[in-house]
């Protein structure tokens, strides 16, 4: 590994309380196993959009500005939910979908509105792109897409959000932040073993994802009334205990595997 990204993957490694094991490493490895990672990897980033276009919605734009975001969503979730769905058909029509329509509008009642449509938006328009580029290269190994069920990892992590506003939406800032750098850890232990377009793909993943992590943090802090630092270690150490955890489950943020089975299909 180059000392660009050991550079880049320094804060990162810093930032999450554990490695990934070496044991998910080696199942991710093998070759029976692409598949199912190429398929939760598309989910997540699409879920990863998905997630940042929910927040802008409720706590940064006006109504009208959310009709913006909801058509720019549409064609994604209108091929995720179509029965006869085609990658082809989706990845060569209308070029321009991953473009915003219209400028939105920020709260005035919010005082960070401004702040978050910029970060958010940014992050939106990359994973759309990174869901594009990881259906692309599903459809040239023929791989068919399939949606996915949350894991085991997302469901813990967001059982720790507390539920009134704003410290919840600081939390899920945070565990925005963990989620995308854990995402930046594992493609960095993932591509040496994989093909050269894979590998170059994700390494090229690194650089957006290490700085998604540092968007949600500084947001987070930002909205905070305290100091984050306490749950900051608080979703640490849950991080690091689902991550190191058994699991028979397979999934791209899954934990120690034992036995485990791909349950990418919903």
């Amino acid at each position: 590994m180059n000392s660009a990204v050991q550079q880049l993957l320094a804060p990162i490694n810093s930032f999450l309380k554990c490695e990934t094991p070496d044991s998910w490493v080696a199942e991710a490895k093998k070759p029976e196993r692409l598949k199912g990672l190429l398929i939760d990897h598309c989910n997540c980033e699409l879920k990863a959009a998905q997630t940042a276009m929910f927040v802008v919605r409720k706590y940064s734009v006006d109504e009208q500005s959310g009709q913006v975001l909801q058509a720019w969503a549409k064609p994604y979730s209108d091929f995720v939910y179509s029965k006869d769905r085609s990658i082809e058909t989706f990845l060569n029509t209308n070029s321009k979908k991953n473009e915003l329509a219209a400028e939105l509008v920020g709260r005035c009642d919010f005082a960070h509105s401004e702040d978050l449509i910029a970060k958010m938006v940014r992050l939106i328009k990359e994973e759309f792109h990174h869901f594009e580029q990881v259906l692309e290269i599903m459809h040239n190994r023929g791989i068919a897409y399939q949606s996915a069920r949350a894991g085991r990892y997302a469901k813990g992590m967001m059982k720790q959000v507390r539920t009134h506003d704003p410290v919840a939406l600081v939390d899920k800032l945070i565990v925005g932040a963990f989620i995308e750098a854990r995402s930046c850890e594992r493609f960095a232990k993932l591509a040496p073993h994989l093909d050269e377009e894979l590998k170059k793909f994700y390494i090229s993943l690194l650089r957006s994802e290490a700085r998604h992590y540092q968007d949600y943090l500084t947001l987070a802090q930002a909205i905070s009334n305290t100091d984050i630092s306490d749950r900051v270690a608080h979703f640490a150490a849950v991080e690091a205990e689902l991550i190191l955890a058994d699991d028979t489950d397979f999934k791209f943020h899954s934990g120690s595997p034992i036995n485990a089975v791909n349950t990418e299909v919903a």
